[in-house]
């Protein structure tokens, strides 16, 4: 899954361990997301989707074959 996490933190001037205390996370994991090596829980996915104000689908694309 792909997402726009990145561009989204650095639009507010952010950095991942800012984002990451916001979201109750690891820096870790916010780079994994950033990243595409890890996919969040849906509960994680509304936390961000509330944080940013956007829709879950305008942060995350699903990967099309």
């Amino acid at each position: 899954m792909n997402n726009r996490l990145r561009e989204l933190r650095e639009a507010r001037n952010w950095s991942q361990g800012a984002l990451a205390e916001q979201l109750v996370v690891s820096r870790q994991t916010v780079n994994a997301l950033e990243t595409g090596k890890y996919d969040p829980s849906l509960p994680l996915a509304f936390k961000i989707a509330r944080l940013f104000e956007l829709p879950i689908e305008k942060i995350f694309i699903e990967d099309t074959p």
